[in-house]
């Protein structure tokens, strides 16, 4: 693992708890927010695509939907191209 790998390591684990200390303090957009800077900084560390996240969650989205049917409710997400 690189120099600069590590710096991001020590970035990400800063910004985990940031998000932890917004969500105590009930600021949930912010800490939303934080949240995604969190999947991105993942993303970049684990070299995924967005092809790749977007696949994860098309997937995730078919399972859910076909799961809510089979107890009759309506998908509560639905992926917007």
């Amino acid at each position: 693992m690189s120099n600069s790998d590590d710096q991001l390591l020590s970035v990400l684990a800063t910004l985990e708890e940031c998000r932890g200390a917004l969500r105590q303090a009930r600021k949930d957009d912010t800490a939303q927010l934080v949240a995604m800077a969190i999947l991105d900084l993942r993303m970049k560390l684990g070299h995924i695509g967005d092809a790749e996240l977007r696949a994860l969650c098309e997937q995730i989205l078919l399972s859910n939907a076909s799961d809510a049917r089979s107890q009759g409710h309506r998908p509560l997400l639905r992926l917007i191209k």
